[in-house]
């Protein structure tokens, strides 16, 4: 027991330090994002066209790092403020399949491969089911804007935006500590710890038996991937393990591309936004175009020859080792207080839930 928990241990203090650096990086750039690209400018974009808002929904949502459930608020205002459905629905799909956060830790814990095609699929299928909805049940007119003006990357009313460069990086560095880290770091550290379990307890030849590839391992991953809530960033560190295990690079794709994007509890607020038709559309584009991505990203690895677990984390060492511990003491500086407040509101529920059932 104690050999497998240090084993787990040390697996998953293996990915942090070779995603911490890069995580930061994704943090910052989430953050800027968020004070320099205007909500309102994002929002003029979406609502007109049947194609050409499809596809800027598409490109708006790669960069954002928002879970499946933190999109809902903001593909909720999107369509308050006139963004059709098809639109609406790229946004959905593009946001937590993506996120500059979880392209940079794709790099660090993967490989170049991965990291291009990881984007690349999130838009291909954020567009398909966009465009296939817009085609299916375009409205005749567009829906009547409502007062004021709602952010795009959160469920609240618009703040006056900062002026000036100086400002406006205060205010993404603001965002980036309190808000962007607070809103993904319980599920970073789930991903990682998990990505330590499965390295330590999964044998070797477990996973390259039901997961090695083919349509049939797709499928399988599929299974897993729609039901289970986990963040971009999350999945990360678990689809590395699965790759360093055996599991073909096309089939961790897919958990990359179908974990993010769905869970039982978006999937029941998402019906409330866009209808059950559009739904079930969301769900069958993912389904289909992650498998056709992963069955393309298997034939690019075969046809070079490339093994992707022997490429699994090399990138990493790209950087000197004091860096990336430097960067491992900032990033666990940063968690400090929103995990305290994580685990407290946890425990404060426990002990309520507690209370209410003795009396």
């Amino acid at each position: 027991m104690l050999s497998f928990l240090y084993e787990a241990l040390y697996a998953s203090w293996q990915l942090l330090n070779q995603s911490a650096f890069y995580i930061l990086f994704g943090l910052l750039v989430g953050g800027l994002l968020k004070t320099f690209l205007s909500p309102t400018y994002v929002a003029a974009h979406l609502g007109k066209g049947r194609f050409s808002s499809v596809f800027k929904a598409a490109l708006f949502g790669i960069p954002i790092p928002l879970c499946s459930c933190g999109v809902l608020p903001a593909a909720a205002a999107l369509k308050k403020q006139g963004a059709n459905k098809g639109a609406v629905m790229a946004f959905m799909i593009s946001t937590p399949e993506s996120g500059i956060d979880s392209i940079s830790m794709t790099w660090a814990l993967l490989d170049p491969i991965m990291t291009v095609a990881r984007p690349v699929s999130a838009f291909l299928s954020a567009t398909v089911a966009g465009l296939l909805e817009n085609l299916l049940a375009f409205p005749s007119a567009v829906e009547s804007k409502q007062q004021g003006v709602s952010l795009p990357m959160a469920a609240a009313p618009a703040s006056p935006v900062p002026q000036g460069f100086t400002a406006k990086l205060k205010a993404g560095l603001y965002y980036m500590v309190n808000d962007l880290w607070p809103d993904i770091v319980g599920w970073f550290f789930i991903g990682i710890f998990a990505g330590g379990i499965i390295t330590a307890l999964v044998p070797d030849e477990m996973f390259p038996t039901w997961l090695g590839g083919g349509i049939s391992s797709m499928l399988l991953m599929l299974v897993i991937g729609i039901p289970l809530y986990i963040c971009a960033s999350a999945s990360t560190p678990i689809a590395a393990a699965f790759i360093v295990k055996g599991v073909s690079p096309g089939t961790a794709l897919v958990f990359l591309l179908a974990g993010p994007a769905t869970n039982i509890t978006s999937l029941t607020v998402l019906m409330s936004i866009l209808g059950k038709r559009a739904t079930a559309l969301y769900l069958l584009s993912i389904a289909v175009i992650s498998v056709l991505c992963g069955l393309a990203v298997d034939a690019i690895y075969f046809s070079f020859g490339i093994k992707a677990a022997a490429m699994a984390g090399k990138n990493s060492g790209m950087l000197p080792q004091w860096f990336m511990l430097l960067a491992v003491l900032v990033l666990l500086a940063l968690s400090v207080r929103p995990l305290l407040a994580l685990f407290k509101g946890w425990f404060g529920k426990q002990k309520q839930h507690s209370c209410c059932s003795k009396k």
